[in-house]
C-alpha cells in the first residue's frame, strides 16, 4: 500500500469515524519490532487512530498489562509498564488493564514467567458494546481472535479491519480474510512513516 492508497483508506474510514472501534492489543503490537526493525510508537498510534475514530473515548481502547513485578504485595508499577500506560492515556486512549501474573518457572531468567492475557477482556468488551460501533479496527495479528471476528461478522455484520506486521499475522486471520470475514488486512510496514517511534517528535527534557 503506497501513501496515496493510505490517504484514500484514511479518508474513507473518516466518513464513519463516530462508529469505528479501535482496539490496540499492545502486547501483540510491541512484538512487531522483532521483524520490523523499528518500534511502533504509542504517540504515533494515537495520531494515526484519531483519523479513524472520533467521539466517545471508549471507541479508542488500548489493552496492556499492569506490571508490578514478581512481589505480589508490590503497589509500584515497573518503569516500563508505567511509561506505556501513561503514554497511552496521553495519546487519548481508554486504557484497559489488569495485573501481570508472575508464575514460578526455573526456565525463565529470574525464575518467573510473566503472563497477562487480555484476549477475553477484549472479546467481552466488543460483544457488550456491539451497539456502539459498526466497524472494528483491530491492531493485532493474533489468530486466536478468529472465532470472535467470525461471530461479530456473521451475527452482527461488523466490518472488520486488521493491522498487523507481515510476519506477525496468524494464518487464521488470512483464512478469515479469504472468507470475507475480515474486510482488509493492513501492514505496519506500509505505515512506517506514520507509526515509527521517532524520538525527535518528543519534547526533550532538560
Amino acid at each position: 500500500m503506497n501513501k496515496q492508497e493510505i490517504k484514500e483508506f484514511l479518508h474513507n474510514l473518516e466518513q464513519t469515524a463516530t462508529k469505528n472501534m479501535i482496539v490496540i492489543d499492545f502486547g501483540n503490537v510491541d512484538k512487531w519490532k522483532d521483524s520490523l526493525g523499528w518500534t511502533v510508537g504509542i504517540k504515533e498510534l494515537g495520531q494515526l487512530t484519531k483519523h479513524l475514530s472520533r467521539g466517545a473515548k471508549y471507541l479508542r481502547r488500548f489493552y496492556y498489562g499492569e506490571d508490578y513485578g514478581p512481589i505480589t504485595t508490590s503497589a509500584i508499577l515497573t518503569p516500563w509498564s508505567d511509561m506505556v500506560l501513561n503514554k497511552a492515556k496521553m495519546a487519548g486512549f481508554e486504557v484497559v488493564s489488569k495485573r501481570v501474573k508472575y508464575i514460578p518457572d526455573s526456565k525463565y531468567e529470574g525464575g518467573f514467567m510473566a503472563k497477562c492475557d487480555l484476549d477475553l477482556e477484549m472479546a467481552l468488551d466488543l460483544l457488550k458494546d456491539r451497539e456502539k460501533y459498526d466497524n472494528l479496527i483491530l491492531f493485532s495479528g493474533d489468530g486466536d481472535f478468529y472465532c470472535l471476528l467470525e461471530y461479530l461478522k456473521s451475527v452482527f455484520d461488523k466490518a472488520i479491519y486488521i493491522f498487523g506486521a507481515r510476519n506477525h499475522v496468524g494464518a487464521e486471520l488470512y483464512d478469515a480474510h479469504q472468507k470475507g470475514t475480515i474486510k482488509e488486512i493492513f501492514y505496519a510496514e506500509d505505515f512506517e512513516y506514520r507509526l515509527k517511534y521517532n524520538l525527535s517528535r518528543y519534547p526533550q527534557v532538560k
